[in-house]
């Protein structure tokens, strides 16, 4: 009489060492992943830092080349924006530069001729106004971005006149938006009417 084959069973500790390498793949597979997040993070977190870093010195080299300006107290520097106060530069309503407005660019361009020279930057020049509507009666203007865009315009070619490189400037405007105050009395209102000159990266340099 013919027996039956023997019936083959795969034994439980194979079974074991197979779901148990499996486990360990997936944790070496995990690890991996973990650990590529961290490294991503670290790099970011060293390429933010850098460019936090070279942030701040130019802001330093900046300030540093106008100190002869600041100490006057004629403008002022804060997070790397240099503020001159409109009505030092112009009357109210008007685009045309005063005597003592366009003195005071002149003390500016020999500092920022110089920090140019040290720095692949542009310089952007801010115009801003109230929130007070343009008086009627001017022509010039229908609204606070037109007479903010010509100020900024104003004070742009001026430097350019008084010997910065024009292909390193440029102007634009705000209008009443961004004020650095509450447009609630004439003293706010005349902080809000100011120019602003900020020092702008190059983009293909900062494309590098």
């Amino acid at each position: 009489m013919e027996q039956d084959g023997d019936v083959q069973t795969t034994p439980v500790w194979a079974i074991f060492s197979d779901l148990m390498a499996a486990l360990v793949g997936i944790f070496v597979l995990m690890l991996v992943w973990v650990i590529g997040i961290q490294l991503d993070l670290s790099q970011s977190l060293s390429e933010e830092r850098a460019k936090l870093e070279t942030e701040q010195q130019r802001r330093a080299a900046l300030e540093e080349a106008l100190a002869d300006p600041l100490a006057s107290g004629r403008i002022s520097f804060q997070n790397g924006r240099i503020g001159i106060n409109g009505s030092v530069l112009f009357s109210l309503n008007s685009d045309r530069l005063q005597n003592d407005g366009e003195d005071l660019l002149q003390s500016l361009v020999t500092p920022l001729k110089k920090y140019l020279a040290a720095h692949d930057d542009l310089l952007m020049v801010s115009g801003f106004t109230d929130d007070l509507p343009i008086q009627k009666g001017n022509a010039r203007y229908t609204d606070n971005w037109g007479l903010s865009a010509q100020r900024a315009l104003t004070v742009t070619r001026t430097l350019i006149a008084q010997g910065l490189p024009e292909e390193r400037i440029f102007a634009a405007a705000f209008g009443d938006n961004q004020p650095v105050a509450p447009n609630t009395d004439d003293d706010a209102r005349a902080r809000n009417r100011r120019v602003e000159i900020t020092t702008v990266p190059r983009q293909d340099a900062a494309d590098e």
